[in-house]
C-alpha cells in the first residue's frame, strides 16, 4: 500500500498543516519501509506488503478494543482503561494468555481495521468514563500508536497514555517516546537467556529488556502520580509473571530491579499463570503455579526491600483469562 494511502486511511490530513503531514509521511515511510521498529530488525518493507517475524504489514492490526479492569487498581481506575490490543506480538511466548490474538500464525485471522472506526470505538469508551488509553503489545506498531494519539488529540481528547509491553523493545524507541507516553507498564519476564529463547523465541531478551526498562526508569523514576480518584497519571510499573518451575528466574528478576533500579519501584508480582492449550503437556508449564512457589517469590520480594506494588491471591488465574472470541474478552 502506498505511503500516502496509508496516511490517508489514518486521517492525518484533516487537521495538520502540509509541513506536519509531510513530516508524518517521512516518518511512516522510514519506519515501515525498512522495518527496524523492534529488536528483531527484520528490514522488510511493510508498506509494500512484506511481513517479517511478526507477520504484520503496514495496516493497522487491532485485535480488540475494550474497557479493561486488569491487574493493578491504579491502572484500571473506577471505569477501566481503554485497552487497544495489537495483533501478532513481536514475542511468541508459548504460554501467552492472549494466544488467540498474539500468535503470528492465526489460521487466517485478519485484524486490520478502518482507522476511523478504531478512533470511534476508543472515543466511545473515553466518553463512558475511562481516563486512560493503553496500547498492549505496541512494539511493532509504534507509528500506528502515534497516529491514534494524534487523531484523539485532534478531536479534543487528552487521556493518559499507557505503554503496555512485553519488554522486548529497543531502548532508542523508548527514548524517542519520552514526553509522549505517560505510564510505562513493561513486563520483565526473564533474567535467563535460555528461557527467553525457549519460551518466547526472544534472543537477547534480558539485555534488551533491561536497557529498555532502565530508560523508562530514567524518565519516570520510582514515584507514580495519581489523580483525585487514585488512578495513575504518570510513572513506571514493572510486571512479572511467576512461572511454575522457575522460582529462581523470578528471584533473579527481583534482584535486578532492586539492585539496578531501586526497591522503591512499583512491581506487580503476578501469580495468575494458567496453562493454555499449547502447553498442557509441557513438563514444567503444563500446570498452575504452586502456592509454595509463589510464596517463595513473595518472600524474596519482601527480603529485597520492595514496599510498593501488588501481589495476587494464588487463585487469581480464574480472574484474568480472556476469550478474544467474545465481544468483550474479559467479561461474561
Amino acid at each position: 500500500m502506498p505511503v500516502r494511502a496509508i496516511l490517508s486511511s489514518f486521517s492525518l490530513y484533516e487537521n495538520g498543516s502540509k509541513a506536519s503531514t509531510d513530516s508524518q509521511m517521512t516518518e511512516l515511510s522510514t519506519d515501515l519501509s525498512d522495518c527496524t521498529l523492534c529488536p528483531r530488525e527484520c528490514h522488510i518493507d511493510r508498506i509494500a506488503g512484506e511481513t517479517g517475524f511478526c507477520n504484520s504489514d503496514a495496516g493497522i492490526s487491532v485485535a480488540s478494543i475494550c474497557a479493561h479492569r486488569g491487574e493493578e487498581p491504579v491502572i484500571s481506575g473506577q471505569n477501566g482503561i481503554c485497552n487497544i490490543f495489537f495483533g501478532r506480538c513481536n514475542m511468541q511466548c508459548v504460554y501467552c494468555q492472549n494466544y488467540q490474538i498474539s500468535r503470528t500464525e492465526l489460521d487466517g485471522r485478519v485484524f486490520e481495521r478502518d482507522f476511523d472506526n478504531v478512533i470511534s470505538q476508543i472515543e466511545q469508551i473515553l466518553k463512558n468514563g475511562s481516563p486512560s488509553v493503553g496500547f498492549v503489545s505496541p512494539s511493532h506498531f509504534v507509528p500506528h500508536m502515534k497516529a491514534i494519539m494524534a487523531a484523539l488529540e485532534s478531536r479534543g481528547h487528552n487521556p493518559v497514555y499507557v505503554y503496555n509491553t512485553g519488554g522486548y523493545d529497543k531502548m532508542a524507541t523508548i527514548a524517542n517516546l519520552e514526553g509522549i507516553i505517560d505510564v510505562w507498564l513493561p513486563d520483565l519476564k526473564y533474567m535467563d537467556e535460555a528461557l527467553a529463547r525457549e519460551y518466547s523465541d526472544a534472543p537477547h531478551y534480558p539485555e534488551i529488556a533491561m536497557a529498555a526498562i532502565k530508560e523508562m526508569f530514567r524518565q519516570k523514576g520510582s514515584h507514580i502520580h495519581l489523580d483525585s480518584e487514585e488512578t495513575i497519571t504518570s510513572g513506571l510499573i514493572i510486571r512479572h509473571l511467576v512461572l511454575p518451575g522457575h522460582v529462581e528466574n523470578s528471584k533473579a528478576v527481583l534482584k535486578w530491579i532492586a539492585s539496578e533500579l531501586s526497591p522503591s519501584v512499583h512491581v506487580s508480582l503476578m501469580s495468575q499463570y494458567h496453562p493454555t492449550p499449547a502447553v498442557m503437556d509441557h513438563p514444567k508449564l503444563g500446570r498452575k503455579l504452586a502456592a509454595e512457589e509463589y510464596e517463595e517469590v513473595v518472600d524474596e520480594f519482601v527480603r529485597l526491600g520492595f514496599y510498593r506494588g501488588w501481589v495476587q491471591e494464588i487463585d487469581s488465574p480464574g480472574s484474568y483469562r480472556p476469550d478474544f472470541d467474545k465481544g468483550h474478552p474479559f467479561e461474561g
